[in-house]
This record gives C-alpha cells, structure tokens and sequence, in this order.
C-alpha cells in the first residue's frame, strides 16, 4: 500500500486527510484514481468536466494526468466541501469552480467537453442525455459506483442498472464496463 500512497497525487493524500476531520467519506479509491489519471493523459489540450467535486479527491487525479494545457470545470453544490478542494487544488491554474446545483449547470451549459466523470446524481440519473449531448465524439464518460454495495443508499442501488442498461442501449457510445472497486464504466461517443 505504500508503494501506491507514493504514486498518487500529493494533493489527493492531504485531500483524504482533510475529509476524514470533516467527515466525508465519498472520495474516489486509489484503483479509480489510477484509471482517471491514465484517461485524462489520453485526452491532451482536453476540457475535462467533473459533475460532483466533493472534497476533489478525483480532481487531484484528473489533474495529475492532465496535460498544461487543459482545463477542468468541477461543480458541487456543497460549499463545505467544495472549501475543501478549493483549499487543496485552487493554486492550479487548469481548474476552475462551480459551486451550485449540478442540474442547474447542466441544463445552462453550452460548452463541449473531452471527458465528462459524472460522479453525482446530476449528469449520471438526472439529465444523462443533456449531458451526454456536451460530449465530443471520441470523448470519454466516466461513471462509478455502478455495483450495488453497502455503502450506496438503496435508491442509488435500484437506478444504477437502469442506467448502464440505457447506456449500453445507447447507439452513438462504446460501453466498457469494469467489476472492480466500486464499478466503473466508461462510454466513448463515437457518433452524434
């Protein structure tokens, strides 16, 4: 475990940190990290959106794979915890922050994106086709907590199969689904 704690971003380590005094326990593993860091390096001069900032564990991982010249717009709307990523990421010119409701930055959004991790209701169970209309074809949608586990609560746990069944239902998207962590799928957009 050592080992991996070196490899990851020096900002997420403190980000976990300061979650835990807060008590917020929804940040992303270091295996979903990994996998986040490794898409963005594919998707250079990319615009990255991240729909659920949190405390910006998943941004520090984002970031860290991003090249000098992407950007990354993050959205939550809880300032407690939107404090906490402002605090550990704001010094990095790429990110900018949105604090406000995802549906509401959603439905007003007009820019396109490379890469999308819908990692909050908005965007993953509410407005799936808006959001996915922002996506550049060979763009990447990244959701977790697809796998029905514990720590969801029970209404997550009954639409998460609705949504990969309408995603892979979906003509203009390459679906592949990965049974690790907490479920991970990613949805390339090869068609408008």
């Amino acid at each position: 475990m050592k080992q991996i704690e070196q490899q990851a971003p020096s900002a997420y380590l403190q980000i976990i940190k300061e979650s835990k005094k807060i008590g917020f326990n929804q940040f992303c593993d270091y295996k979903t990290g990994f996998f986040l860091k490794g898409l963005a390096a594919a998707k250079q001069s990319g615009r990255f959106l991240e729909l659920g900032t949190g405390t910006g564990a998943s941004a520090s991982w984002i970031l860290e794979g991003m090249d000098e010249t992407s950007t990354l717009i993050t959205v939550d709307i809880d300032p407690a915890v939107h404090a906490v990523a402002k605090q550990m990421l704001g010094h990095d010119t790429r990110i900018t922050f949105h604090c406000e409701e995802g549906s509401a930055f959603i439905q007003t959004m007009t820019e396109t994106f490379d890469f999308i991790f819908a990692d909050t209701w908005p965007g993953k169970f509410d407005l799936l086709d808006k959001t996915l209309e922002q996506l550049n074809v060979g763009g990447f949608y990244v959701i977790h907590d697809v796998l029905p586990h514990e720590k969801l609560p029970e209404e997550y746990r009954i639409k998460a199969p609705t949504l990969v069944q309408a995603l892979r239902n979906r003509k203009d998207m390459t679906i592949t689904e990965m049974d690790w962590s907490t479920g991970v799928l990613l949805a390339i957009k090869t068609a408008e």
